[in-house]
């Protein structure tokens, strides 16, 4: 793991988009990380679907069950300089 770059255990759901918005931090700069809910069920094998009444819930519970694998494909992606138009990484 890469001690440069830290994760404040801080993340919120965000219904507009569908994603949990976390962010990283690396040289002092905060970083918005964004993942949704297709990568989750992914991740846990689970069926997540927008239109289950407590989707935050459970997207936030998956997060946190797959918390360190995330935050790593997240450094790999900070490492590699793959941000969006926004500066944020997107994992997907």
């Amino acid at each position: 793991m890469n001690q440069s770059i830290l994760f404040p255990d801080l993340q919120d759901w965000e219904q507009s988009s569908q994603v949990i918005v976390f962010h990283a931090q690396q040289q002092g700069m905060n970083i918005e990380c964004r993942i949704g809910i297709a990568k989750l069920a992914a991740l846990s094998g689970t069926n997540l679907t927008v239109t289950d009444q407590d989707i935050a819930i459970k997207a936030l519970a998956v997060f946190e069950t797959y918390r360190f694998d995330i935050e790593e494909e997240v450094e790999q992606l900070i490492e590699h300089e793959q941000f969006d138009e926004l500066g944020r990484v997107i994992v997907g």
